[in-house]
């Protein structure tokens, strides 16, 4: 398949967008990243990431990345520790924990998404990525499309790809399939200087990750770079709970009272999570791509991604699913075994829409166990071995 006379156009500069943008360039594609943010450093980037074997990784070692991969994932950090409500370690893997080696089925070694991010951006040339680019429409011209962005900028692209993540501009020009809510509701935060400013918790932690449960809801922490520990507040909610709530995000003070009502059975010491975070919290309502989508191929448009198969993050496969999407999209576009681009197009959104509705079903189940009355229980016996 000849592309060299292609424009690529990749909308959404995450894992999966610039890690096509890569496997694109090594190929002398001419292909080009428009991210919104107006520079790297524009926000905070969430939770760790535990990229797996056979998609994630898979993905990194064809880009070329797998070496600068290995200099920067967190040792570790995949450790895990379960408490209950009250902070009692229920189970920790930490004293028999055994280093797994890069090749090894299930090592999943984790990366803190800004770090992954940085490694990304530095293997593209300069050029390929074009920052504070908020796409905002696109109209068809000639065999592709003429796309706008806020700024009044317009360019041109025989081909497009959505890597916009959940709230996709880019998917409706493909399918009118929307996602539905899972019934979950997640608090994000992000505190700086975790070991003198939350340091019971850090002691938890130890580097890792935790995983508490109680009374039908969780909280969810990861290490991440230069100190800073992410966590969520995971519970089951109405799905417009975020405005009825009233809340400011942005309030301390609010927020701190808001979970001493809604996790009032949980031990004073998750208190300290709210008092420390830095402001904003982020809202995230978890919602899901359904699980039987289908759509004709375009000879011009895909997407890859949350844009293409958005799921609960309660299985770890998002990013890993989106990178492997950038994979097996590359090695279609760049072959000459098909008959022509809408071809290769409608194999690869067939194989990636038949994956991800497994791991997004994997994700749901997850999410209803880990909201269950008996989560503790279960998600113990799981990571023990034992269920």
């Amino acid at each position: 398949m000849q592309l060299e006379n292609k424009k690529i156009a990749i909308i959404g500069g995450g894992p999966g967008g610039l890690t096509l943008a890569r496997l694109l360039q090594q190929k002398n594609m001419n292909v080009k990243v428009f991210e919104r943010d107006r520079d790297r450093n524009a926000r905070v980037q969430g939770s760790p990431l535990d990229l797996h074997e056979h998609s994630g990784l898979a993905a990194l070692r064809e880009a070329g990345l797998l070496d600068e991969f290995r200099k920067n994932y967190m040792v570790g950090a995949d450790k895990t520790t379960i408490t209950n409500e009250q902070a009692e370690i229920v189970f920790s893997d930490h004293e028999n924990y055994q280093e797994k080696a890069f090749g090894e089925e299930h090592f999943r070694p984790e990366i803190d998404r800004g770090v992954l991010r940085n490694l990304l951006i530095d293997s593209l040339d300069a050029e390929r990525i074009i920052w504070n680019s908020q796409f905002i429409a696109m109209e068809k011209q000639g065999e592709g499309w003429l796309l706008n962005f806020k700024d009044g900028r317009t360019e041109y692209a025989d081909i497009v790809i959505g890597s916009d993540g959940a709230n996709s501009k880019i998917r409706p020009y493909l399918t009118n399939i929307k996602p539905f809510y899972s019934g979950i509701t997640m608090l994000e935060g992000n505190i700086y200087d975790a070991e003198k400013k939350v340091p019971n918790i850090s002691a938890i932690l130890r580097g890792g990750k935790i995983m508490a449960f109680g009374n039908e809801k969780n909280i969810l922490m990861g290490q991440k770079s230069n100190g800073e520990i992410g966590f969520y507040a995971s519970f089951k909610a109405d799905e417009h709970w975020a405005e009825k709530s009233g809340l400011d995000f942005s309030n301390k003070l609010e927020m701190l009272e808001w979970f001493k009502r809604a996790y009032g059975e949980w031990n004073a010491i998750w208190q300290k999570l709210f008092e420390q975070a830095a402001l904003p919290y982020i809202c995230r309502p978890i919602n899901c791509m359904p699980l039987e989508q289908n759509w004709n191929a375009m000879p011009n448009l895909t997407l890859i991604g949350d844009a293409a198969h958005l799921m609960p993050p309660f299985a770890g496969e998002g990013a890993n699913m989106a990178m492997l999407d950038a994979l097996e999209l590359s090695q279609v576009l760049c072959s000459n075994q098909h008959d022509d681009i809408q071809h290769a197009i409608g194999l690869y959104e067939t194989e990636m829409r038949k994956r991800a509705a497994f791991k997004a079903a994997e994700s749901l189940e997850n999410g209803e166990r880990m909201h269950h009355t008996n989560a503790l229980a279960v998600m113990t016996s799981f990571f023990s071995g034992k269920g």
